[in-house]
């Protein structure tokens, strides 16, 4: 065998293998590449839009946890504020019910003052005409009448 012919052959014999390379498994590779190319693209562009995602969610959540926190803040403060008036109103309410307690005690007090004079003078004045029918009944003497005091006195006490 001649050396120029192997070369040739083997020439020959790389050419049609390369046009049957490009002819036929080429074209199922480049579209294989291609679309392993198209996911691989599809997946950082969809990894992309799901960061964004979560930035957009991240600062919408910190928005909604910064207006939820002004939120319950003003509640606290609208409930400090009704509690105080609460308090001032049930302070109020107290100091007119101790008032009315008051004025009711001290009306009380004067009409048992008022019962206990009327109770004395009835008693003074039924001593007052014991006293004075017992000195009408006895003659009028010193030794009569200073025994007569005497038993007065001892009816007072």
């Amino acid at each position: 065998m001649n050396i120029n012919f192997t070369l040739i052959s083997q020439a020959i014999a790389f050419s049609v293998f390369i046009w049957f390379t490009v002819k036929f498994v080429w074209p199922p590779l480049l579209r294989a590449i291609e679309d392993r190319q198209k996911t691989i693209a599809d997946g950082l562009a969809a990894g992309e839009r799901g960061r964004h995602e979560l930035e957009l969610a991240s600062q919408r959540s910190s928005d909604v946890l910064k207006d939820a926190k002004q939120r319950a803040s003003e509640i606290i403060i609208q409930a400090e504020k009704r509690a105080t008036e609460i308090i001032e109103e049930a302070k109020k309410s107290a100091k007119e019910e101790g008032d009315r307690i008051v004025a009711g005690a001290k009306a009380d007090i004067e009409h048992e003052i008022f019962s206990a004079k009327e109770v004395l003078r009835q008693q003074v004045s039924e001593l007052a005409v014991a006293g004075a029918a017992k000195i009408l009944r006895r003659e009028v003497d010193a030794k009569a009448h200073a025994d007569l005091l005497v038993a007065i006195r001892e009816d007072l006490k």
